[in-house]
């Protein structure tokens, strides 16, 4: 349907009734003059005359705003749209019109897509521009850099990346970045996961990771590095992520084979502790009835320094098989009351040796749970363990465990010693990490932490600590009932559920089950 057309049969239709309306007038004025006022013909003219001329000023004033309206609505649009313009009017709505309101708003709508083409031309000229200086910029950036569009497909690689991965251009550009760049990280914050969350939760966010890896431990073309990214939701140019890679290879490469030479050490030290721990216990059965409360005071101090060199070993080795990708935990349903009183009992003798008593708090009818008793073991007899080392000057540990809100397992290690300071709590269960406040005076390797950390998250759960210096810390971890695992990896508790350690986790498959 032609919309002006329409329109001016509706204009015709309203001068119509115009004029009709003004005729009407003039007869029912030439009706009352002669024939109900009957006035003489002096004064009936006079009135003839005066009647056209009053409906010649009001008429128009009622009529001409409705008329006019469309014509004022087109100009409305166009001052809304306009740059620099004042007005503070509004877009105008059509819908308010009496007639013509299908060809205003064609027109306003035609305004407005002249307007947004004319724009986006604006845009694109001032894109072009900036584009040239963004390409210059990244192609000469001497650090391997990706863009990636809403989908994670690669959209650009710069030169240095093009030399880092020694690949061209071309098997990058338009390919998703998972299937071209198989990345593994040392924890379950993986690109993906985390550009998955940010996409959930939020416009504009920031991430940095340590120790990625593209590549098997071992392989000479594994590549290690350090990776930032950049995520803007919906940009208006298509590209929602930066990716900027940092090369560690030949650093992390170095520490790989200094932890496996640590490694090889150490497990040469297995036999001969086997041997002076069977020795220990051999004089500990035959000889200790006999002893005198000094020399049964050595014989316990013996024991102690043996168990405490044996779960240094087990440290040791189990890092390296993390960091080896070797270590495998089998999950199986355990009572866990009877798991921690295990621990505290074996560390109730290292405890004494100081003076400490452990306390248990185990809240009654706790689930069962899914763990590797062996390596949950370890995650406690670390945490009591530091807790004894660094318990000076009290003597009281209190473990405590129950169900959180979040139907977990919470476990509880709680001390009222040293604590530590708010600025080691974010590097706490780093590699190697120690306190430098104490480190020349309590022993340790700054490995248990990070060893527990990784053996928690292969359980599916968190750790986390709360301190204040001179007043204690509590380290808190959780452990997932039984039943909340998943439902294809139960195959009861003779095979229980296997799942891997260590810390190389990829984007897109999981190592762990």
């Amino acid at each position: 349907m032609d919309y002006f057309q329409r329109f001016l049969r509706q204009f015709r239709g309203q001068l119509f009734a115009i004029i009709l309306l003004n005729n009407v007038l003039l007869i029912i004025d030439w009706y009352l003059i002669t024939y109900f006022f009957k006035l003489d013909t002096l004064y009936a003219v006079a009135a003839m005359l005066a009647a056209p001329l009053a409906t010649a000023i009001f008429i128009p004033r009622l009529t001409t705003d409705p008329l006019v309206e469309p014509t004022r609505m087109i100009w409305q649009a166009i001052l809304h749209i306009a740059p620099g313009s004042a007005s503070h009017m509004g877009a105008p709505d059509p819908k308010k019109l009496r007639f013509g309101q299908e060809l205003v708003s064609n027109l306003i709508n035609e305004i407005y897509q002249t307007a947004s083409v004319v724009q986006n031309v604006s845009q694109a000229k001032q894109h072009e521009s900036n584009g040239l200086a963004a390409n210059f910029l990244a192609s000469g950036l001497p650090l391997p850099m990706l863009v990636l569009d809403k989908d994670e497909n690669i959209v650009y690689a710069n030169d240095a990346c093009v030399k880092y991965f020694k690949k061209p251009a071309s098997e990058f550009i338009g390919q998703n970045v998972y299937t071209t760049l198989d990345m593994s990280f040392i924890t379950d914050d993986t690109l993906e996961s985390w550009l998955s969350k940010s996409k959930n939760s939020t416009i504009t966010d920031n991430h940095r990771w340590e120790r990625a890896r593209i590549g098997l431990p071992g392989q000479n073309d594994s590549l290690q590095f350090d990776l930032a990214a950049h995520y803007n939701k919906d940009n208006p140019e298509g590209y929602e992520t930066l990716l900027i890679l940092f090369d560690h290879t030949e650093v992390y490469a170095q520490d790989d084979q200094a932890m496996s030479f640590v490694a090889l050490a150490v497990h040469e030290l297995r036999t001969p502790l086997t041997l002076l721990r069977g020795y220990i216990e051999v004089f500990d059965e035959e000889l200790g009835p006999g002893l005198n409360a000094e020399l049964k005071s050595f014989m316990q101090k013996m024991n102690v320094a043996a168990e405490q060199l044996a779960g240094f070993v087990d440290n040791i080795l189990n890092v390296a098989k993390i960091e080896g990708n070797q270590l495998s935990l089998q999950l199986h349903e355990e009572d866990w009351k009877a798991v921690v009183d295990n621990v505290v009992h074996d560390l109730q003798m290292r405890a004494n040796v100081r003076g400490i008593t452990i306390k248990t708090d185990i809240a009654a009818e706790l689930p069962k749970v899914g763990v590797d008793r062996y390596s949950i073991y370890e995650v406690i007899a670390n945490l009591l363990d530091n807790a004894i080392k660094y318990s000076k000057g009290t003597n009281e540990i209190y473990v405590s465990a129950s169900v959180n809100k979040d139907g977990l397992v919470q476990t509880d290690v709680k001390d009222f010693g040293l604590g530590v300071d708010t600025s080691i709590l974010p590097h706490i269960f780093d590699k190697f990490y120690r306190n430098h406040r104490n480190r020349a005076q309590i022993g340790g390797t700054g490995l248990g932490l990070y060893l527990s950390r990784n053996i928690i998250e292969a359980h599916g759960g968190e750790i986390w600590v709360n301190s204040k210096v001179d007043e204690g810390s509590t380290f808190s971890f959780t452990i997932l009932p039984f039943s909340k695992l998943a439902e294809k990896g139960k195959t009861g508790n003779t095979s229980g559920i296997i799942r891997g350690a260590h810390g190389w986790i990829k984007n897109h498959s999981l190592y762990r089950d």
